[in-house]
């Protein structure tokens, strides 16, 4: 069965780039959330194998959004996929259950190399 994944991204382009990747790879995308009311809903209902979740949010941040759903369901697996490369905001989510921390700009197999490393 294909692996399941929820899109979390304010932006539209990075939501798009990353669907085209992951389905191109034979998985299937469950969902895309442009906030953080709308990630943890859609997390909820489609129960994803993983979670890619953007930092910066307009609603809220993806440390927030990131306890929510760990909160819900502490075994979803949640990568963070972000502009913002500080080492505390990185700290941070890796302290609160992400498994990895993916710093934009990205290349096309350091996405699908780190969703496969946590999907396994």
């Amino acid at each position: 069965m294909k692996k399941r994944i929820l899109i979390v991204d304010d932006s539209f382009y990075m939501r798009t780039m990353l669907k085209n990747m992951l389905t191109d790879a034979g998985y299937e995308v469950v969902g895309e959330a442009p906030n953080g009311q709308t990630a943890l809903q859609l997390a909820k209902e489609t129960t994803p194998d993983l979670v890619t979740l953007d930092v910066i949010l307009p609603d809220n941040t993806g440390l927030d959004v990131l306890k929510g759903i760990k909160q819900d369901n502490p075994d979803m697996k949640v990568i963070i996929v972000s502009a913002v490369g500080q080492e505390v905001i990185v700290n941070e989510a890796i302290e609160h259950g992400a498994l990895a921390y993916i710093v934009k700009p990205f290349s096309e197999e350091k996405v699908l190399e780190t969703v496969g490393n946590a999907l396994k």
